[in-house]
């Protein structure tokens, strides 16, 4: 792995406005590490380059952070315990990204392929991150998690999401889908056909990255 990584990781933090524990900054690093191992064996993820890796997987979902962290200071309704379920996690994205930079979020990966799940348990010891855990089941098998935010990147259309997704939501909880331009189209279908409804589309900036992204944040109507 290139050694410019710790300085760029840093830096990317910085600019998305979090504090560069060193901590985390460690432990970022060593999931790149371990994501390039494993996916030697169990093709996790289409990315090879561990370059591709740190952007469009670690400073992706860090983008993220700081928006679910103002959202959450604001929402009253949000107890004591911070939970938050990223579906269709993969190799762990962002749910192992979340779990490192925040302690007091209790994160759950789900996904319906068992490798993938074996590796995020993996991370939980490898990482230290106890408030990390991986669930392998298909996320409409699962019975309700009343997550405070249910998270996806590219999972599914936004249609798709809710439908699949969306019992997981407790009341008063959002869902908060990461997307690349805004999706016109499913936002459409959304309106037709569902009992969500976007509250808002936040626009999200990706260091290093030349390309548009958005979190689309959804609420149950009425």
């Amino acid at each position: 792995m290139s050694a410019d990584f710790n300085p760029r990781l840093i830096q990317a933090m910085k600019n998305l406005g979090l504090e560069a524990d060193p901590d985390t900054v460690r432990q970022l690093l060593a999931y790149i590490q371990q994501l390039q191992r494993w996916n030697r064996t169990y093709n996790l993820t289409a990315l090879r380059d561990p370059d591709q890796m740190l952007v469009q997987h670690i400073f992706d979902s860090l983008s993220v952070v700081r928006p679910f962290q103002e959202h959450l200071a604001i929402d009253a309704t949000v107890g004591e315990s911070v939970r938050i379920v990223d579906v269709g996690s993969g190799a762990g994205l962002p749910g192992v990204v979340l779990a490192a930079s925040c302690s007091t979020w209790n994160i759950t990966c789900i996904d319906a392929v068992e490798k993938k799940m074996a590796f995020v348990r993996q991370m939980v010891g490898a990482l230290a991150l106890p408030n990390l855990r991986a669930l392998h089941v298909r996320v409409e098998q699962q019975p309700p998690l009343e997550a405070d935010i249910v998270v996806s990147r590219a999972f599914s259309s936004l249609l798709d999401f809710v439908n699949l997704a969306g019992r997981h939501v407790r009341e008063g909880g959002r869902i908060a889908a990461m997307k690349g331009r805004v999706p016109e189209e499913e936002i459409a279908a959304l309106q037709d056909q569902s009992a969500w409804k976007v509250e808002r589309i936040e626009p999200l900036t990706v260091p290093e990255l030349e390309a548009q992204r958005c979190l689309v944040w959804l609420v149950q109507q009425g």
